[in-house]
């Protein structure tokens, strides 16, 4: 029980930098200086590698905590803490709650990144698609379409 406990330990702390670096990469999004996207992307990629691995070896530890208990192999963790003796079982039901609390901020958190991914791809087509050709901006009373004027334009190549 107590190598899975330090294990879940590990994989709490690495779900706590995950939710760190959601937040870091939602402000450079949010700031619009997105020159540091990658990097802020990078770092969530690679926690997330961290807890693929750290996943093997709590599933690991998991069947050894239920072959000690007689469980079947690959048990929930509500399984284990309702099998398991005190102290355990109030250990393991603690790291139940934490992960749940835990991964709906960062569920929550990785919805809110991806709708500013998607809004600011969404400005930048647009700002791209004007910068084109002209397009139609008006109908003809007949119906037929009507392109603007050409005119000049600025382009702010800071974009």
């Amino acid at each position: 029980m107590e190598k899975l406990s330090l294990v879940l330990w590990q994989e709490r702390e690495l779900l706590d930098d995950l939710l760190f670096r959601l937040e870091v990469e939602q402000l450079v999004l949010a700031s619009g200086r997105t020159n540091h996207l990658m990097r802020a992307a990078r770092d969530v990629e690679a926690t997330l590698q961290q807890l693929r691995e750290t996943e093997v070896l709590r599933a690991v530890a998991a069947d050894l905590a239920a072959e000690q208990l007689g469980l079947a192999p690959n048990p929930a963790l509500s399984e284990l803490a309702a099998a398991s003796p005190e102290p355990w079982s109030t250990v393991l039901a603690d790291h139940r709650e934490a992960f749940e609390s835990t991964t709906r901020r960062i569920m929550e958190l990785a919805d809110a990144n991806r709708d500013l991914i998607t809004s600011g791809y969404r400005s930048a087509r647009e700002t791209l698609m004007a910068l084109g050709d002209p397009a139609p901006h008006a109908y003809s009373p007949d119906g037929s379409a009507v392109a603007a004027p050409t005119a000049s334009r600025l382009l702010d190549r800071s974009i």
